[in-house]
């Protein structure tokens, strides 16, 4: 079994966009410029929000967090985003989700303008993927096809099953995983909660790529000998014994299913990471398209 560790691709590809950076400097242009929009207290989402400025810091990228309140109305939220738009210096902005239930988030996400919607959500941006001519992939299905490049895992022809549907992970790594070329080529399987019989369809899985936010929802009955196993969630569970109050819990039962497995990401220290990384990827892609590179 391999342990696929997301931080060594991660760094491997931020020591790559730090070197763009250099020469970027080098040549006495300005660099690429993150926004972030943080709305309320919520704690997990401060996290995010940190370690991704922190990312900026080590690629050299300049970064900018907006702070609004928990109460904020959705006409403010999108007053700060147009801001953002108008403003040439940010290449790339960022609402980090979930919001408040006062506001409405695909109009959120179509008010970021598509050449700086880094997240990929845009409707325009997801068009663009369906139709395999991307602008902006989403950075957690983007960080998975790195990583699954990166340990030169094949895909081609492979049985792939996706736990989960939504917009940001299921159905966007199964549209790039579809695609004909280079980390294409498989033939997928998209189960969601009205799926009868996942167990049975992930035991005839190459690769399970589980997104479905519930806690060791993968048992090791479920993958076959030698399966790729992909963890994609991240969930604080309450823990008294550690410090924090609570452990970080991936969708995989991981000591079920690591000694039958060939590959397998630990959590944390697998896709979140390459998500973090994907996301320095397109904010520097951003950068080169409002430069006109």
């Amino acid at each position: 079994m391999v342990l696929l560790q997301g931080s060594i691709v991660a760094q491997a590809l931020k020591n790559d966009i730090k070197a763009e950076v250099e020469c970027i400097l080098s040549e006495n242009k300005r660099v690429p410029h993150l926004a972030a929009i943080l709305v309320g207290e919520n704690g997990a989402s401060k996290t995010y929000v940190s370690n991704k400025i922190k990312a900026c810091k080590e690629v050299g990228f300049q970064s900018t967090i907006i702070n609004l309140d928990e109460n904020v109305s959705q006409h403010v939220l999108i007053n700060e985003i147009e801001k953002l738009n108008n403003n040439s210096s940010i290449d790339g902005i960022l609402v980090q989700l979930p919001l408040p239930q006062q506001i409405n988030e695909q109009d959120i996400v179509k008010s970021i303008h598509p050449s700086k919607d880094v997240d990929g959500f845009h409707p325009l941006n997801t068009g663009k993927l369906l139709t395999g001519n991307p602008d902006f992939i989403p950075a957690t299905p983007l960080g998975i096809v790195l990583m699954l490049s990166h340990y030169n895992i094949e895909t081609s022809g492979k049985k792939v099953v996706v736990i989960g549907r939504s917009n940001i992970v299921g159905r966007p790594i199964s549209i790039l995983l579809s695609q004909p070329g280079k980390n294409g080529d498989a033939t997928l399987t998209v189960c969601h909660s009205r799926t009868n019989n996942i167990e049975q369809i992930c035991l005839e899985a190459d690769i399970v790529i589980a997104a479905v936010g519930i806690p060791n929802f993968i048992k090791g009955n479920m993958i076959k000998n030698g399966a790729v196993v992909i963890d994609v969630g991240i969930t604080r569970v309450p823990d008294t014994s550690k410090k924090l109050g609570y452990s970080i819990k991936g969708d995989v039962a991981f000591d079920e299913v690591f000694e039958k497995c060939s590959y397998i990401t630990p959590v944390p220290g697998g896709v979140g990471l390459m998500t973090i990384a994907a996301l320095m990827k397109n904010t520097l892609h951003a950068y080169y398209l409002h430069e006109g590179n």
